[in-house]
């Protein structure tokens, strides 16, 4: 399992950015900020452009955030993976087969340290850290845990991105439509 292919992962927050995903190149994009009743239409939309939906669950309004809303979204929606920072979400995603991501809110050392031992119990596919303009937590967190480091939030600049990739995140989450253009190349 591996995004390594693609350096930015559009984070879609409406209906005119995801226009512009299944318009472009990229394979996966991250869904935000939905209601339930257009996830199913969204995830269809974008496999019909062979295209790839990880869904932040926990935005998804209309839908409680637990263990049995990462089943329901699994069965009937069917998306490439969850993204939570729920640890029972996490587990629904592995016991399911698909990417299983946790994000973290790394807010302070105290969060840095609780944030590292969930994923030593969760063990995701991929983390998700934010802020992602911090090369430095992104490098610990990466040297920490070993596991593949997503860099999301406040990430605006080209520059803020090769920051982001320099330091050893796998890819840049993005909803900055000039983020993708700039990096549909790469």
């Amino acid at each position: 399992m591996s995004f390594e292919s693609q350096q930015i992962l559009p984070a879609i927050r409406n209906m005119k950015q995801l226009e512009r995903f299944l318009e472009s190149p990229y394979e996966y994009g991250v869904l935000l900020d939905t209601h339930l009743g257009q996830v199913r239409n969204i995830v269809r939309l974008a496999s019909a452009s062979n295209k790839k939906i990880l869904i932040h669950i926990d935005l998804i309004q209309g839908l409680k955030h637990d263990e049995y809303a990462a089943e329901f979204i699994c069965q009937e929606v069917k998306p490439a993976g969850l993204i939570s920072t729920r640890s029972s979400v996490i587990t629904k995603a592995k016991q399911r087969g698909i990417y299983a991501i946790q994000r973290l809110f790394l807010l302070d050392s105290s969060a840095l340290e609780k944030s590292l031992e969930l994923i030593a119990r969760n063990k995701p596919d991929y983390i998700e850290v934010l802020p992602g303009l911090v090369p430095s937590l992104i490098e610990e967190v990466k040297r920490k845990t070993g596991i593949p480091i997503l860099a999301g939030g406040f990430v605006k600049t080209s520059e803020e991105v090769h920051k982001a990739l320099k330091a050893g995140a796998t890819a840049v989450t993005s909803s900055e439509i000039s983020l993708w253009k700039n990096y549909q190349n790469i």
